[in-house]
């Protein structure tokens, strides 16, 4: 440098050291420029890194996934407006006629995804969308508000620009097997171009999303045959375990077909003589199913269902709505279905029934679906025809068994009769010998009750003193005491020798179909009236529930009228002495009802009386058992009125109670049992 300056101080003028200074500032630019190559360098390098590391990370989702798509759309959204320096992104499929938002990533406004789904179902042909599917390459609008589509107020263009603020976008088509599945879009709120870096890389992400739908579909096919491999198994073994039980094998056909076909609804109809009805449900509405009992269909042109059965051949209507051969129907109305699938059940050639599915939206069934419910549509001509074989035999087997039973019940009620007869001879005989006894028990008790008073009055006028006076009027009237209980009892035991010879009487009456309803309303009449007399004040509130077809029954008048104004007469009992005990503000009520069940006829007799312990339930049809004090039952009603509905009638009898609310008794007598029972007498 020393001699540097001597050489520059030997140049004459103020300028001598210019040229060195002109070799320092050329020397600095060149390490300028090297650092800015070393930076952009490394810039390219932590960029490249960035993106070889997001497309691993993508490649590590789509590996995980397991066939969901949306973490696969979501982490290549996320990267690539991350790496894109991009303000949001979204993802649309593709299925040939429209777009679906399937991912969305972004700071935006609520609005705009729900104004960018409803406008991006048909997109118009000149936005990005549309350009992107149509010419599958990458688009990238450097001003989407300059751009034709906004200009012409398509709603997408629109949307994604006005209130997504996008001004540059950048759109990467998915193409699969020539043909693109969907766009991949990411958006600049400012106008700034994307690099070619960057869309290679958006391309690379959305080759990727193509690879992982297409791992989705494989997974799914196979899931799907899998599964319909194991649902035909199932229904398979359900068949084989429910061989005779169609309902199980058709509800198991209709909820598996609608599982497996991803249907909404599902139903079988089979027909019955020219008719077809409904057998089997899988979600359709309680409304509906009522109107198709009420409204069932013939085979015929006004219905998809209808046509199935006329052409015997799988029709599927992927929207009833569009089909201009449809009809509106309140079918379809209470359904609320729009793609619908028939299959028919075919035997020998011919429709034994239809197999339908639903859904409510517009979506075509596959031709693996429909070859699905074909199969399941055999299996279940199968069971039909199985059941059909077997309820001919069944039926077959059961008149016999039932001609047996007939033959079975004549004989045991002809011995039950002979035994009922000769108890009644014996129960009757036995009445008859302690009626005499009885009777002189109570006619010398009253008689001498009348002689204690006679006596007592004899003696009035006898002079005795006060201690033997006090005695005498003691003993006497102790004597009229044990007097009184000896003509209570023996009342008593008169009022049960009485009830034995009814009991046991042979002769039942008239025997002759009885009106159900008539001898009700009769017997209650009867059993009030009767009430009223033996109490003037006897008032009780009664109500009346008759079906209109209670119908007649075959039986004895007079002994069916007996059992009901005993069971008739305990409930005005039980409720009166409920009021006693109440007082003021209860009102004794009893409610009889008769109810039509075919080949039966059921009576119930209700009072909200005292009701009946537990333990006395047990055992109120017993003779001679009662709960009432003495001389005011006897102890015979109830059991004579179990004879009369079990025995006499083949009925039954039975009796429901909670203490201190209500007490019912139900009676079910057989329309013909009176008759069955007289006609084994007479064999």
């Amino acid at each position: 440098m020393r001699q540097g300056g001597r050489s520059g101080q030997r140049v004459k003028g103020p300028h001598a050291n210019r040229p060195k200074a002109r070799k320092v500032s050329t020397a600095t630019p060149s390490i300028a420029g090297l650092q800015k190559q070393l930076n952009a360098r490394s810039r390219e390098l932590k960029e490249a890194r960035e993106h070889q590391t997001a497309i691993a990370e993508v490649l590590q989702i789509i590996n995980s996934s397991q066939g969901d798509l949306a973490p696969v759309f979501d982490g290549i959204l996320q990267r690539a407006i991350r790496l894109c320096d991009a303000a949001f992104g979204n993802l649309w499929l593709y299925d040939g006629e429209k777009f679906d938002l399937v991912a969305a990533q972004g700071p935006f406004p609520s609005s705009y995804l729900e104004m960018l789904s409803q406008a991006g179902q048909h997109a118009g042909p000149h936005t990005a969308m549309r350009r992107a599917v149509l010419t599958q390459q990458t688009i990238q609008i450097p001003d989407y508000q300059l751009e034709q589509a906004y200009l012409d107020r398509d709603p997408v263009a629109v949307a994604t620009a006005e209130v997504g603020n996008a001004r540059t976008i950048l759109a990467v088509p998915m193409v699969g097997e020539a043909r693109a599945l969907g766009v991949f879009f990411v958006y600049r709120q400012e106008v700034r171009s994307f690099s070619k870096r960057q869309i290679a890389l958006l391309q690379s992400f959305a080759a990727q999303a193509v690879i992982a739908m297409e791992n989705a579909r494989l997974l799914t096919e196979t899931r799907e045959a899998l599964e319909q491999q194991t649902a035909t198994a199932d229904v398979l073994k359900v068949i084989s375990r429910s061989a005779f039980d169609l309902q199980t094998v058709l509800d198991t056909l209709v909820v598996s077909a609608a599982r497996l076909c991803d249907a909404d609804r599902a139903c079988i109809f089979q027909k019955k003589g020219e008719v077809y009805r409904w057998v089997s449900n899988f979600g359709f509405s309680p409304e509906l199913i009522a109107y198709a009992d009420e409204h069932p269909f013939t085979a015929g042109t006004h219905s998809t269902t209808s046509r199935v059965a006329l052409e015997g051949k799988p029709i599927h209507n992927p929207d009833v709505l569009a089909d201009p051969n449809y009809r509106a129907s309140e079918y379809q109305r209470l359904g609320d279905y729009r793609s619908m699938l028939g299959i028919p059940l075919l035997r020998e050639g011919a429709p034994i029934g239809v197999f339908i599915l639903t859904r409510q939206q517009v979506r075509p069934f596959t031709d693996r679906q429909i070859e699905l419910v074909t199969g399941f549509a055999d299996q279940a001509v199968i069971a039909i025809e199985n059941v059909r074989l077997f309820d001919e035999v069944q039926v077959r087997t059961r008149e016999l068994a039932a001609s047996l039973d007939d033959l079975r019940a004549a004989q045991d009620r002809l011995v039950q009769t002979e035994k009922l007869a000769s108890l009644g001879q014996l129960t009757a005989g036995i009445a008859h010998e302690i009626k005499n006894p009885l009777n002189f028990v109570n006619n010398f008790s009253a008689l001498s009750a009348e002689l204690i008073e006679e006596m007592k009055d004899m003696l009035s006028d006898v002079s005795l003193d006060r201690n033997k006076r006090e005695d005498l009027d003691e003993i006497t009237q102790m004597l009229k005491s044990n007097l009184d209980k000896v003509v209570q009892h023996g009342k008593r035991a008169d009022s049960i020798v009485k009830n034995m010879l009814l009991h046991s009487r042979q002769g039942s009456g008239e025997h002759r179909p009885v009106d159900i309803n008539a001898i009700v309303d009769e017997s209650i009449n009867l059993a009030y009236h009767g009430a009223r007399a033996e109490n003037t004040g006897f008032n009780i509130a009664m109500h009346r529930s008759f079906d209109p077809a209670g119908g007649m029954a075959d039986g004895y008048p007079q002994e069916i009228t007996r059992a009901l104004l005993n069971l008739i007469s305990n409930g005005f009992y039980a409720a009166t002495k409920r009021k006693a005990d109440v007082g003021d503000g209860f009102e004794p009520t009893l409610t009889a009802t008769t109810k039509n069940l075919g080949d039966k006829v059921e009576i119930r007799i209700r009072d909200n009386g005292t009701g009946i312990p537990t333990e006395v339930k047990e055992k109120i049809f017993n003779p001679f058992f009662t709960t009432k004090p003495a001389g005011e039952g006897t102890g015979l009603g109830l059991s004579m009125s179990h004879d009369i509905v079990v025995k006499q009638h083949g009925g039954t009898i039975d009796v429901v109670s909670e203490p201190g609310a209500f007490t019912e008794f139900r009676i079910v007598l057989p329309r013909a049992g009176a008759a069955l029972i007289k006609s084994g007498e007479e064999g």
